[in-house]
């Protein structure tokens, strides 16, 4: 479930963000010190330009002492200013450095604890995006933008400051002449917030297509549909350019209008103090000071206007991450979690009811997945559920790995309802084999190690011996030194599986789970299967979602589910002699099958 702050403006966006990254907020008082020093420096010389000219220039006469005096004085307040304006040019850049990071590492781990509907519902390559282009966005505003915001900000509060000293009357006119400069900015800049916004979401929906043909690209190639997708991506690709021209041409609008509204600034301060003469005793060396402060005053404003694109990105982008950041963790950990019981666990599951979330445009309210469930497994049993596809058997699995919690009821494990486990105590002691086992790049090896930490070499070869999988392992080339590939994709759909069994006992888990985990495989790769499960599931719970009746015909306990019910339970022969959907599901498995039995 997505949740879209385009309705915040920048200044709300960027307080949310400095909230949302401590690291930024760290030592920013003296960062702002540092600027300020460097902003008086950039100050010192006019006033030493109107002293100069004032008491140092007299007709006729030169005192080249005290020119001198004021030139020391100034190039002086100048290093020191740039001194410092050094120190807080570095501290910023550090300290955003680590902020970004920290906010990277924020984002990846909530990404990661985000639930499975989420994740269903986000395209991969737009959540993708947030940790990448989004953040990136980030950075190249604090490498210019931030800093320019930071010292230009700085510089212009102080000049204006000293400008109302020296002579309010032109401190007025120059404020007067620049301020419609800014009601112009805020014109375009409400425009470019919705601009950047749309391009933002639409850089990601490109990503999320990109990501999408790469990983299908065997898909792709299979059905000869290359023209298809290619005009597809051609299409997001277009929207994403059209977005990004759109903006362009708003940002465009903002150099000139700068530019346009600093020559009528400095004209009008000119005319007004040549008019307004000595009599007013505004002298010629505070005009020609004050002309030089307005130019430092016009400065940040032209600058401003340079990366005021630049910066509505940067929210763009930090509102879509912002975004993701409020998007609720799914399970959420008790506030005071238990730990489960030592030794194999029983499950009990208490009139449980589930609902997957409403599809938009597809589905008019919540689709029941499970309803009114209620059984009780007793430790170290071995049981599997069967049931037609949408049964609610993979949604049983995920209750009872805690990747979601049910809409009503309670699922307890060891007796301890799993809304009050901790997840760390829970995600040691149940294991889900899923589907479809995803393997990272790299060897096989690299994909058991990470099972347990400081597994060793010879570990993980036995663990291969007692599942009986070693005639496997040695008939490949490399062993576990075999490169599994993207995704494992250099292994078959049943290679893959064999590593995801083992790398389920390297584990040594208490509570069992296995989706569909002898499905797509050839009869050698079952029998496999077969022989590992018979030694894992020994002396643990095992819950299997069986797709092929074979798994069920040894279990200890079939539960069979029919559109989110639990319609039968008992053992394999107890349902085939009741002749009931069981009986039914089994003869038709049998017939497509060619079983004997």
């Amino acid at each position: 479930m997505s949740f879209d702050h385009g309705e915040l403006g920048a200044a709300a966006t960027i307080g949310r963000g400095v909230r949302a990254v401590p690291e930024l907020r760290q030592g920013l008082g003296l960062t702002v010190f540092l600027a300020v020093i460097g902003a008086a420096g950039r100050v010192t010389v006019p006033i030493a330009i109107q002293q100069a000219v004032d008491h140092g220039l007299r007709p006729g006469n030169v005192d080249l002492g005290r020119v001198v005096l004021l030139g020391i004085i100034a190039s002086t307040a100048v290093l020191l200013a740039t001194t410092a304006q050094r120190f807080a040019v570095a501290r910023l850049g550090k300290r955003s450095e680590y902020a970004l990071y920290g906010l990277r590492v924020r984002l990846f781990g909530h990404i990661h604890r985000l639930s499975m509907e989420d994740h269903a519902e986000e395209r991969r390559g737009a959540l993708v995006a947030r940790v990448t282009s989004d953040i990136e966005t980030l950075t190249q505003f604090f490498a210019w933008g931030g800093l320019a915001w930071l010292l230009d900000g700085t510089l212009m509060v102080l000049v204006s400051g000293v400008m109302l000293a020296y002579n309010w009357v032109l401190a007025c006119v120059a404020f007067v002449v620049a301020a419609p400069l800014f009601l112009v900015l805020r014109f375009v800049q409400r425009r470019l917030v919705l601009a950047y916004h749309a391009s933002r979401e639409m850089n990601g929906s490109t990503m999320g297509q990109v990501s999408e043909v790469v990983t299908g690209a065997h898909v792709v190639r299979s059905y000869r549909v290359e023209r298809r997708i290619i005009d597809d991506t051609h299409r997001v690709a277009a929207r994403r350019t059209a977005a990004q021209v759109h903006t362009s041409r708003l940002a465009a609008f903002l150099f000139p209008s700068g530019e346009l509204f600093s020559v009528l600034t400095v004209a009008a301060v000119v005319s007004i103090g040549v008019a307004l003469g000595p009599d007013s005793g505004l002298s010629a060396g505070a005009l020609v000071g004050f002309l030089f402060l307005t130019y430092r005053f016009l400065e940040p404003i032209a600058e401003f206007t340079e990366i005021m694109d630049q910066t509505q990105s940067a929210v763009a982008g930090l509102r879509r991450i912002l975004g993701v950041l409020d998007m609720p963790v799914g399970p959420a950990e008790a506030s005071t979690p238990q730990l489960l019981p030592p030794g194999a666990l029983g499950v009990d599951i208490e009139r449980v009811t589930f609902m997957y979330r409403a599809r938009p445009g597809v589905d008019e309210e919540d689709v029941p997945a499970l309803i009114d469930v209620s059984l009780s497994i007793p430790p170290a049993q071995r049981v599997a559920v069967v049931g037609a596809t949408g049964s609610g058997k993979s949604t049983m699995a995920r209750l009872l790995s805690r990747l979601v919690d049910p809409t009503a009821g309670a699922v307890r494990v060891g007796g301890v309802d799993l809304r009050n486990v901790a997840n760390a105590d829970l995600r040691g002691r149940a294991m889900l084999v899923p589907q479809e086992p995803f393997l990272f790049d790299g060897t096989i090896e690299t994909n058991l190690a990470f099972a347990r930490p400081g597994l060793s070499r010879r570990e993980i070869s036995n663990a291969f011996v007692r599942l009986q999988l070693d005639d496997w392992l040695f008939s490949l080339q490399a062993g576990l030194d075999t490169e599994v590939g993207e995704r494992g994709e250099r292994l078959s759909a049943g290679e893959r599986q064999l590593i995801a069994l083992v790398r389920a006992y390297l584990a040594s888990p208490d509570l069992l789970l296995l989706d569909e985990a002898t499905s797509a495989v050839d009869p050698l790769t079952e029998v496999r299967i077969g022989r590992a499960l018979e030694k894992l599931s020994a002396g643990r719970t095992t819950i299997a979602i069986a797709h092929r009746l074979s798994t069920a015909a040894r279990a200890d306990r079939v539960l069979v589910m029919d559109h989110g019910l639990l319609v039968e339970d008992g053992s394999h022969e107890e349902l085939l002699a009741r002749g009931g959907v069981y009986a039914g599901l089994y003869a038709h498995w049998l017939d497509a099958t060619g079983s004997a039995g």
